[in-house]
């Protein structure tokens, strides 16, 4: 599981990116948020993420100017997002070796695309290296990746059960682990527990289903998971930041 990083300082286009986009199905968790260059700097030291998604113009310290101050230290990829055509930016995101550079308004295919191309990149480049690595080291990927295996199981549970009604007792169960051992695992992949990744992914399902389906409201929140219809439209606000009916109605 790669680990993203998205740095923006609009709302709206952050809240889109995180649930508009299925990042498990391109093997990517969202580990943390920023609003400013420089919380993009702190987060990026803190969290060492695989990918950085980031616009270019933010409050106090630009995308540019995070990325030159992070991207030989924590060896991520990266791509940059701006409403700014000016070719200077291209440049320089050229020479810091970013990935991809997609102006807004960003359209989420040519996003997908573009996240699932570097996504495969960065893990043929993992495979390469470990397979390289000497063998003690090999030894230590093993560990690991048996350590993170139950991690993949919970998420793989989460994908194939989120329309029911699940709980981590039950997942705990399937993955032959204690509760507690599940949500250690998943919130050392990926930074959330087990129920906080379940209902954003519910979410993110929500979402879709409401952009291009026919369902009404109450329907969707049956078919997402949620059992009762006002509690969806509360975590939806919460997280969306505006309910199902008036996401519908802006056709955001």
């Amino acid at each position: 599981m790669l680990k993203v990083i998205i740095v923006e300082d609009e709302p709206i286009i952050l809240k889109g990116l995180l649930y508009r986009i299925d990042w498990l199905k391109t093997n990517c968790i969202v580990i943390g948020t920023a609003e400013s260059g420089i919380e993009g700097c702190r987060l990026i030291l803190e969290k060492k993420p695989d990918i950085v998604i980031t616009d270019i113009r933010m409050p106090f310290k630009d995308g540019l100017e995070m990325l030159q101050e992070t991207k030989d230290v924590c060896q991520y990829e990266a791509i940059i997002l701006s409403g700014y055509g000016e070719f200077q930016y291209a440049q320089q995101a050229i020479r810091l070796g970013v990935h991809n550079y997609l102006l807004k308004p960003v359209d989420l295919k040519d996003f997908e695309a573009t996240l699932h191309e570097l996504a495969m990149s960065v893990q043929e480049k993992r495979s390469s290296s470990q397979s390289n690595s000497h063998r003690h080291v090999l030894d230590l990927k093993v560990e690991w990746t048996e350590g993170s295996s139950y991690a993949a199981d919970a998420i793989r549970y989460i994908e194939k059960h989120y329309d029911q009604k699940i709980s981590l007792a039950m997942a705990s169960k399937v993955i032959g682990l204690s509760t507690v051992s599940v949500n250690t695992k998943l919130k050392e992949r990926t930074g959330y527990s087990f129920n906080e990744l379940l209902t954003r992914y519910r979410l993110t399902k929500a979402i879709q289903k409401l952009q291009h389906e026919n369902s009404l409201v109450y329907e969707v929140a049956e078919q997402t998971g949620f059992s009762d219809y006002k509690y969806f439209s509360a975590v939806f606000k919460k997280y969306i930041g505006t309910s199902p009916k008036q996401f519908l109605k802006k056709g955001m």
